[in-house]
Parts: structure tokens; C-alpha cells; sequence
């Protein structure tokens, strides 16, 4: 079979941006000369969440995790020499969402492109933020609006950008099984829908349009039979609800898109050499099935649990899918899993399933009103849990992890300090420096006016969509858009779940727990007090909450009275609380890499306060030399990924109570 009879690959991308525009806009143009055909941008959590990078929350956080995109002349520098009338390009955005893409559309524009004919999309998906990763920054209502009137314009003035990807992503890295994953996206993608059809902005012949611009953003994990069957599921689905709640007629409209990250969360820091086979079989998941095939495929790398990927491990993930489109014969077959009655018989149960769950959330007045109520939060708490007991039991295997941990010295990871790339500390400076800048030498009575029109529009009906494309022209900056609309719609705080979670750990005499129990229990009496009290803290703009939720549930489990607030703290918060609360001890958890400037912060702000004596522990992904540092600062101890028991740690918490109290060592096996 000749090579123009083959179906044409999907979109190969790498999630990527860090540092500066120009940092990401050199590795962006480096990685479409190796091959890869779209680009998907990562932001830095100020531009997802809306600061500044000179706001207080920003501190530690720029650059790290992203590109920090401030204003329009950042957007520029972001995408020089990069054509992007002819560009695909991916931007995982949701609560800045409407205002990366007015920056997106201005650039495009000042190019020559005709915004007609932009390809590419924005996340959009402001639930999942609210679930499990927490860049949100509005209450639901008002995000619901931007997403309606976002996907309203879109349709009307960039009719081939997808305005939302429905990111059922991050539900399964909260803990989600596929039941969830697809009940739960599915539920948002109809509350976007009726939202949209409701708002009265495209006429009812138009809808279809609407539909067909609908993209979902999945993961897929290592069971690769049972991700293959999901994605199944989910098309099945999408075709039955667009056909019967939207009168879809047209089947192209109605056609199941969707891109993939493989599953980030499966990656170990323990034998990281083993993740290459993990992400492999992942993407199996995804390409396999024709009848199922994502559209688009980024990969994570090897090391993403250690740290941020260098661009040669970025390679090897972009050369995995390539060996695949071009040296296999996958693209030359029709669906090879037609007829299988065990993936059939499979995928019937995953669509019974889910749509119970959906029936389920739309009783309770659909996603918005689950949300709120706390229920989605809660279930996905708990399911983590569930899994995180079953591999710390030994019921879920992880080869490296909790089975064949023995292992030869790795040389990908010799000198794990130079196994990950680091962003320069003093680059925070630098972007800081040149946003004053920009901000001195804009039109200022421009800037201002813009800013009134848009908090006018939101304040009232009118569609914010033209009055943010207005402000990206006026040099308004990020944190300006963003708190010209927290003035108007406010802010929110979504719940943890954390209290409503059940015990997924059983206690009964002689277990693991029930011996932490007894230390808990005992060190409380030792020290005169009811309960020990523990602090669970996340400071800076780290929505990743997963980690510190399961510390949460199980510390409560074995006995702590645990103080948790969510996230996006400052140092001066966490120390407040810790005061206020007189808890035993103070645990920080931080995966975007600001814990070398948090943490110590966190540390200098207890002595000034005189409370030197508690105990502050660190989680998170933090290279050897980085803990180093922390310790030598003064941490108690410091957990990474490779720390996966959670009821080991709770017992080293204790330990590390009785030290700082001077308490005698309790020989408990714990």
C-alpha cells in the first residue's frame, strides 16, 4: 500500500512554553522544524489565573510551568516568524480563555491573517478547573457567560476555531474512572450547549455549527483496552445527545473530536525509564481504533515527574508518535476492533454506566449545580482515594513502585539535576521589568476606556467578547482584564471535598492506619491536648490539589483535626491560619516548582511570628537539591512522588511532631 493511500495522521503536538515569549517562541519554532504539525501552548499559572506577573500571588510563579503572556506585545513575541493563518494551534486556557484569544486573534490580524480562517483551540472548560485543577477565577455563572458568549462569537467571526475543549483531562488525574470521566464531561458539554441555546445569540438553524465546533480533550491511561472502549463510549454518546436534545441532523455536526495528553499521573519518579512504555501504551489507547482516534496526540515525557522536560526528552515523546504514524501500518486498515464482542460488550457497559450519571447530575440541575453543591468534588475525592488505598495495598500494581522496585543505577538520571531543565530565578525579574515598561509607554487613557466598556458590557447583557478584543488592542495587561471582571462578577472559592470524603483505608487492629492511629492518639496525650491539629497548606497559584487532598482525608482518618482552605494561599495566610488554628504542624504542597521561594517564606514568617517549634513539611515535585536546600532552610522532611504510601507519610508527620515537642521516639511500625 503506497503512502497516499494511508489515512492521514493525526495532529502531532507538544505541550510546551516556559520563561519568557521568546524562550517558548525559539522552542516552539525548533519543534515544528523536527516535525511536529501543531503547536500547543502551556501558560504560566499568573496568565491562567489572572494576575500580573508583579502581584503578590505571582511571586515564584512566573514562567515555571508556562509562558507568561501579560499583554498583546507579549503575544507578539510569542508567535514571531510563526505564520498563524497557516498554524494549528492548541491553548490550554480556561478562566482567560476569552482574553488570550482576543490576544491570539489582534496578533493574527497585525500579521495579515484574515481571522476567518484561524485554526485551533482553546480549552475553555471552566468545571474541571473548579474540580481538579483550580485555575478558576469567577463563580459559575458568570464563567458559564464567558464561555457562551466566547463560543457565540467564534462561530460568527473564527468559524473553523474550536472555542471549547471539554477537558475530561484532568478529572481522571483527580481520580475519576472512566464511568466519571465521561459522565462528567458530558454533563459540562450539555450545560455549554443549553447555555449557548438559550442565550438567544445564534439563530436555531445555526446550532449545528455550535455543535460541530464542540472538541473534548481526554486521557488516557494505561489500561489501554478499557481507554480504547471509553473513547468508544464517549462517541456513542455524543452522537445519541446531539441527535436527540439538539435535533442535529447531520452526522459530520454531530462527529465525536477530540485531542489526548496521555496520562501524566501514571508517570513514576521511581525506574522514570519506565514511563516511555507507559505513554506508548497510552497512545495506543488513542490511535488504534479508526472509528475512535483522537485528532490530535501530545505526549508527555519520561521525566515529567522529576521536573520540567529538557526540548531532547520533548523529542523523544514528538519521535514516539512519528514511528508510529510513518513506519507502521496502523493508518493503512479500517477499525481493526469492528465486531470484537468483548470490546463491544465492553463499551455497552461504559455507556449504561455513564448515562445513569448523567441522568444522576442532571436531576441535581446539571454541572453547574453539581459544582456548587460540592457532589462532583466530593465523588472524585473519594474515587482517588479508593485508588490511592489499592495501590499502597498492593491491588493495583505499579512495576517499580509497589512491585520489582530493585533496579540498576539508571544513567538517564545519573545526574538528576541535569536529568530536567530549571527556569533561571532571576527571569521573574526580567518579565516584571518589562511589564512596567509596557504599561509606561501604552496609551493609558486608551487602556482606561477599554477597561470601562468591558466592565460595562459585563455588568450588563451585552456579548464581552468585542470589548476584550478592544482591550487587547489598548495594551490593557492580563491582571487589568481579569480584575475589571472579579469587580463586577467577584471571585470563588470552590469546595474541597475533603469532609465529605469517606475512609478509603480500613483500620482494623494490627493494619498500617490503626497503628498510625494509636501514635496519633498518643502523641495528642503526650503533649495535653485533644487532637493533634495539622495545617495543610497551598500557597502561590499551584491548583493541583489531588496530593494534598489525600493527605488531608488521611490524616483525618488517623485522627488529626485537619485545617485545609483550599488552595491559591499566600505565605502570610498559611502562617495566619497556623496561628489561629494552634495546629501541631504545617504541610505545604506545591507541583508547579515556586517551593524554593514559598517555602522558606512560609518558614521565615513562623520564626518572626515566634513559633519556630512547628514543624513544616513540603510535598511536591522537588529535585534532590531543591530538598536539600529546603531541609537545610529548615524543613521537617520533604515528600515527592516516589513517597507513595500516604499513611507512611502521616506517620512520619508525628514523628517529626515528637521531635519538634521533644518527645521520646514511639516504636510503632508506622
Amino acid at each position: 500500500m503506497t503512502e497516499r493511500q494511508k489515512d492521514r495522521p493525526w495532529l502531532m503536538r507538544t505541550y510546551a512554553g516556559h520563561s519568557t515569549a521568546e524562550a517558548s517562541n525559539e522552542l516552539y519554532r525548533r519543534n515544528l522544524a523536527k516535525g511536529q504539525t501543531g503547536l500547543s501552548v502551556a501558560f504560566d499559572l499568573p496568565t491562567q489565573t489572572g494576575y500580573d506577573p508583579d502581584h503578590i500571588l505571582a511571586r515564584g510563579e512566573v514562567g515555571r510551568v508556562g509562558v507568561p503572556v501579560s499583554h498583546l506585545g507579549d503575544m507578539r513575541r510569542l508567535f514571531q516568524d510563526i505564520p498563524l493563518e497557516q498554524m494549528n494551534t492548541s491553548m490550554t486556557i480556561n478562566a482567560t480563555a476569552m482574553w488570550l484569544l482576543a490576544l491570539y486573534q489582534v496578533v493574527a490580524e497585525e500579521q495579515g491573517a484574515d481571522p476567518a480562517k484561524l485554526q485551533g483551540t482553546t480549552q475553555n472548560d471552566i468545571v474541571k478547573e473548579y474540580l481538579s485543577r483550580g485555575t478558576h477565577v469567577f463563580p459559575p455563572g458568570p464563567s458559564l457567560r464567558l464561555t457562551t458568549d466566547m463560543i457565540t462569537y467564534t462561530v460568527n467571526r473564527i468559524p473553523k476555531w474550536n472555542p471549547i475543549n471539554i477537558c475530561s483531562y484532568h478529572l481522571q488525574e483527580a481520580g475519576a474512572t472512566p464511568v466519571q470521566e465521561i459522565a462528567y464531561a458530558m454533563s459540562t458539554a450539555l450545560a455549554v450547549l443549553d447555555a449557548v441555546r438559550d442565550s438567544g445569540q445564534v439563530p436555531e438553524e445555526r446550532f449545528g455549527d455550535v455543535v460541530a465546533r464542540i472538541s473534548f480533550f481526554v486521557n488516557a491511561g494505561v489500561r489501554f483496552i478499557e481507554e480504547m472502549c471509553k473513547m468508544r463510549a464517549f462517541g456513542r454518546i455524543w452522537d445519541r445527545v446531539t441527535r436527540e436534545r439538539y435535533g442535529i441532523a447531520d452526522a459530520k455536526q454531530r462527529r465525536f473530536r477530540y485531542g489526548v495528553q496521555v496520562n501524566s499521573l501514571g508517570l513514576t519518579e521511581a525506574q522514570p525509564e519506565n514511563n516511555v512504555q507507559r505513554i506508548v501504551l497510552e497512545m495506543l489507547a488513542v490511535t488504534l481504533s479508526k472509528d475512535a482516534r483522537a485528532r490530535a496526540v501530545q505526549l508527555p515525557a519520561w521525566n515529567e515527574a522529576l521536573g520540567l522536560p529538557r526540548p531532547w526528552d520533548q523529542q523523544w515523546s514528538l519521535r514516539i508518535q512519528q514511528v508510529l504514524a510513518h513506519e507502521s501500518d496502523l493508518l493503512e486498515y479500517e477499525d481493526i476492533f469492528a465486531g470484537s464482542h468483548v470490546i463491544e460488550a465492553k463499551v455497552d457497559e461504559l455507556v449504561t454506566e455513564s448515562l445513569a450519571e448523567i441522568d444522576r447530575i442532571e436531576r441535581m440541575g446539571g454541572a453547574m449545580a453539581a459544582v456548587e453543591s460540592g457532589y462532583l468534588k466530593s465523588e472524585l475525592v473519594s474515587s482517588h482515594a479508593a485508588r490511592r488505598a489499592r495501590i499502597e495495598g498492593g491491588e493495583e500494581r505499579i512495576v517499580g513502585v509497589n512491585i520489582y522496585e530493585t533496579t540498576e543505577p539508571n544513567p538517564l538520571t545519573a545526574d538528576l539535576d541535569g536529568a530536567i531543565m530549571t527556569v533561571d530565578p532571576a527571569n521573574e525579574a526580567r518579565v516584571v521589568a518589562a511589564l512596567h515598561d509596557w504599561r509606561d509607554n501604552r496609551d493609558e487613557a486608551r487602556a482606561t476606556e477599554a477597561l470601562a466598556a468591558l466592565k460595562k458590557a459585563a455588568a450588563g447583557s451585552d456579548n464581552m467578547m468585542e470589548a476584550t478584543v478592544e482591550c487587547a488592542r489598548a495594551g490593557v495587561t492580563t491582571g487589568e482584564w481579569s480584575w475589571a471582571l472579579r469587580d463586577v462578577f467577584g471571585e470563588f472559592r470552590a469546595p474541597t471535598g475533603v469532609s465529605s470524603a469517606p475512609v478509603a483505608v480500613t483500620a482494623e487492629a494490627g493494619t498500617p492506619l490503626a497503628l498510625v492511629r494509636d501514635k496519633v492518639a498518643r502523641t495528642a496525650a503526650d503533649l495535653g491536648t485533644g487532637r493533634l491539629r495539622l495545617l495543610v497548606g497551598k500557597p502561590g497559584l499551584d491548583g493541583h490539589s489531588n496530593g494534598a487532598e489525600q493527605i488531608a482525608v488521611r490524616a483525618r482518618d488517623a485522627g488529626f483535626e485537619v485545617v485545609y482552605q483550599g488552595i491559591r494561599l499566600t505565605p502570610e495566610q498559611i502562617v495566619s491560619a497556623a496561628l489561629a488554628e494552634d495546629v501541631h504542624c504545617v504541610g505545604l504542597s506545591i507541583l508547579s516548582g515556586s517551593h524554593a521561594e514559598l517555602v522558606p517564606d512560609v518558614l521565615t514568617r513562623l520564626r518572626e511570628a515566634g513559633a519556630a517549634d512547628i514543624p513544616v513539611i513540603a510535598g511536591g515535585i522537588i529535585p534532590p537539591a531543591d530538598a536539600s536546600a529546603l531541609i537545610g532552610a529548615g524543613v521537617a522532611a520533604v515528600f515527592t512522588p516516589k513517597d507513595f504510601g500516604i499513611t507512611e507519610i502521616i506517620g512520619r508527620i508525628v514523628d517529626e511532631i515528637r521531635k519538634a515537642n521533644k518527645l521520646d521516639p514511639l516504636e510503632v511500625p508506622a
